[in-house]
């Protein structure tokens, strides 16, 4: 897992520790040092925590003007025990709602297991970010991950999306892509 980076090339349009709204401002990295774990494997140091023990993520664009951020998770997503909907919602997606963000983007490739224990955080993100006509879509969710995520239901409230060349984009096409698909099938 130590090899696993968040994804890099749109650092030179948006760098989260460096956007004085973000919720990991003023942050610092170092290259060398492994202290982040999932379990027992080390993380890569660039990885951001949130309060969660399993699972980690990277904000790579937040566009305050187009209203949608791109949040790469890494990890297990574990609400039975880790509440990790929660501490995301709290302190990450609510501080971008708090600045006008209102349509998210989760890319969860990297989310090797999901773990449920309810729907109220799920309900509630919904309502946050329908007030202002927005979403919230798990891009290339692994299969198993999301039979877990779709038996607990989840899939009501987070839109799962497979989009497999997701890095061909260039942040404001991605988004385009999904907002645009996702307007189709919520006016149909």
């Amino acid at each position: 897992m130590h090899n696993i980076e968040p994804f890099y090339n749109w650092r030179h349009i948006y760098v989260s520790e460096e956007d004085d709204r973000s919720p990991f401002y003023g942050r610092t990295y170092s290259e060398f040092e492994y202290s982040q774990t999932v379990y027992n494997y080390y993380i890569h140091p660039q990885w951001d925590d949130f309060g969660s023990r399993t699972l980690y993520l990277k904000v790579l664009i937040a566009d305050y003007e187009e209203h949608y951020a791109v949040i790469e998770l890494l990890g297990e997503w574990n609400d039975a025990v880790e509440n990790d909907i929660m501490e995301l919602k709290r302190e990450v997606l609510d501080k971008f709602l708090e600045e006008g963000i209102y349509k998210f983007i989760l890319v969860a490739e990297n989310v090797l297991n999901f773990h449920s224990d309810g729907r109220d955080y799920y309900e509630e993100l919904q309502e946050d970010v329908m007030e202002e006509k927005g979403w919230v879509v798990c891009l290339n969710m692994p299969e198993q991950t999301q039979y877990d995520f779709k038996r607990a239901h989840l899939d009501k409230f987070v839109e799962l999306q497979e989009l497999p060349n997701w890095r061909t984009y260039k942040p404001f096409h991605l988004f385009r892509k999904l907002d645009t698909e996702l307007e189709m099938r919520l006016n149909s």
